[in-house]
């Protein structure tokens, strides 16, 4: 292959992860605010400073007040796997996999619950058929498969009629797309994604059809303390008031919360969704010229705008990992390969706190990478 002379011009910041992903433009530690550090996450202070987490969620997912945000433990996983444990098995349950989380909702309801589901499946890069889905069943999806780069196109696939809840892992989804929340009645995510958080904190929502399915169900396994949403038969409300169940950590808070106020200072969920969107269509510009680049998701309905996921012409493992590693060691690109279970390729955060600019900049030093690594194959 010819060699490609080495570009001049780097990235400003080259993080292009799909989580933790990059910070805010303009983030310093330095900047947050540390009153609360060394507090109790129960002291007055604490309390109003999780309760501003939260009310500036409310704010940027433009979430009505019918549905509850609660932040608990173990990122988006745990918040989802809260939600399967405290609500599942009062009803069938659907689950839908298209990607490796998806597929972990699958093994979850099936072997660990014991819940026998039906099960709706398709290839990476591609989405099943929705109108199979029997609403009828409690239904467990990703809105965004952040390993495949695949998403749901909408929500209306989802019946405002439906008999069972639907359960959004909608992590790569929230501040980028803009959400039906009547359509939803279980959300997680947490604020290592589009916010370019910090990890270790989950966020559930709930919508009312959710409340009401925990306040008059009890599963039939007992439920660990870190999951436990009900007391005396009513919702812990606390949870959603900046209770939280066990510790978080406050720095993280002050994390998310100068995040949150700088999506609100850029025009809140339309600001954001612009920033994904324009990072979006610039590394689609990037493929469409380049014939050894393509897209994992063919359909441009189902493409996320967030987890892009590539195919590499003529490309096997060992040489995604050659292009990930040369781009690391110049500073041009960090963590881009495909995840370990996705066909080999590349996978490109374009969230709202990457820039157009990295992305358009990003694009020769793909190029001089590629033609590097097949040099050494």
């Amino acid at each position: 292959m010819t060699e490609v002379a080495k570009p001049g011009v780097l990235p400003a910041r080259p993080h292009f992860s799909s989580g933790p992903c990059a910070k805010p433009p303009g983030y310093d530690p330095a900047k947050l605010a540390t009153d609360v550090l060394g507090r109790s996450h129960r002291s007055k202070l604490g309390k109003a400073r999780l309760q501003y987490s939260i009310d500036l969620m409310r704010e940027l997912l433009n979430l009505p007040d019918t549905h509850r945000i609660g932040i608990v433990p173990g990122s988006d996983t745990g918040a989802f796997e809260m939600a399967m444990w405290t609500m599942l098995g009062a009803r069938p349950v659907t689950t839908l996999a298209w990607e490796s989380f998806g597929e972990g909702w699958v093994t979850d309801a099936a072997k660990q619950l014991k819940l026998d589901p039906t099960v709706i499946k398709a290839d990476y890069g591609q989405l099943p058929d929705l109108t199979t889905v029997d609403w009828s069943n409690d239904v467990l999806f990703t809105w965004n498969g952040t390993t495949s780069g695949v998403r749901v196109p909408n929500g209306d696939w989802i019946p405002a009629d439906r008999e069972g809840l639907s359960f959004a892992d909608s992590t790569s989804a929230v501040f980028a797309y803009d959400l039906p929340w009547d359509k939803i009645d279980v959300a997680t995510f947490s604020w290592q994604k589009v916010l370019g958080g910090e990890g270790g904190h989950g966020v559930l929502i709930l919508g009312p059809r959710a409340v009401e399915r925990l306040e008059t169900y009890t599963p039939a396994w007992p439920l660990p303390k870190v999951f436990r949403l009900v007391s005396k038969g009513k919702l812990a409300e606390g949870v959603f008031k900046g209770e939280t169940i066990n510790t978080p950590s406050m720095l993280a808070v002050e994390d998310a919360i100068f995040a949150l106020e700088w999506g609100k200072s850029i025009g809140g969920a339309a600001g954001l969704q612009a920033r994904s969107d324009a990072n979006a269509a610039a590394l689609n510009r990037i493929v469409e010229a380049r014939s050894w680049l393509g897209h994992l998701a063919i359909d441009e309905a189902s493409r996320s705008k967030t987890s892009v996921c590539l195919t590499v012409e003529g490309a096997d493992e060992a040489l995604i990992k050659k292009i990930a590693s040369l781009l690391e060691a110049e500073h041009a690109a960090y963590d881009i390969a495909g995840y370990r279970d996705a066909p080999a390729g590349l996978r490109i955060w374009c969230g709202a706190t990457v820039d157009v600019a990295d992305i358009e900049a990003l694009g020769p030093w793909l190029d001089w990478a590629y033609a590097s690594a097949k040099v050494a194959a």
